[in-house]
């Protein structure tokens, strides 16, 4: 018999499968949350489960939205001309909090990575050929991460903007390689977007 309650255990089981929560983390949450009052337990139950029944992805760029729309695709003030293309919703906000770009967003929801069986289809790649086709866009920007799979996922989004007259650029190496862009600081970020190139 365990000297564990399985209500806890339960708990400390689900910490586990959230990313980068090891066990010594999920039993100290769990411990924690014993000791709260039990409202305060249930506004964070109340608040997983409020972010899974309002939120959606945005039906344009795949950003998080509780709208048809995000409230990046419905500012008007944006400049339609460019279009970031980045790998995870979280990326887009680190690029958000640099506060130096303007342009509109595309995300992919990650990234080519033929170990974890990720390929073209698992990506929003055919939804950005869409949008570049519909027209109206004259820069994209790919923005993925400084690491292998960015890189090679970057590489086949080029091949895809090939045939469209648009200018392509990649984000500057002030990100370091094997590192990704939600733990960039805003400096980084934004020398980075400033430095973008085109690619050939």
């Amino acid at each position: 018999m365990s000297a564990m309650p399985a209500a806890l255990a339960a708990l400390i089981e689900e910490f586990v499968r959230l990313p980068g929560i090891g066990p010594k983390t999920a039993q100290r949450l769990a411990f924690h949350l014993l000791k709260v009052p039990r409202e305060q337990a249930a506004a964070l139950a109340e608040a997983v489960v409020g972010l899974k029944d309002r939120t959606r992805f945005c039906a344009r760029c795949f950003n998080i939205s509780e709208e048809e729309l995000c409230g990046v695709c419905r500012d008007p003030r944006r400049d339609t001309l460019l279009l970031c293309v980045v790998e995870e919703v979280n990326d887009l906000l680190a690029i958000e909090k640099s506060r130096e770009y303007r342009g509109l967003y595309h995300v992919l929801g990650g990234s080519l990575s033929p170990l974890e069986g990720r390929g073209p289809d698992q990506i929003r790649a055919k939804e950005m050929v869409a949008r570049i086709e519909a027209g109206g866009v004259r820069e994209v920007i790919l923005a993925t991460n400084p690491n292998v799979e960015g890189e090679a996922t970057a590489l086949y989004l080029l091949r895809l903007l090939k045939p469209f007259p648009v200018k392509v650029t990649r984000i500057a190496r002030g990100l370091p390689m094997g590192g990704d862009l939600e733990y960039a600081d805003e400096v980084t970020l934004a020398r980075a977007l400033e430095g973008r190139r085109e690619i050939s």
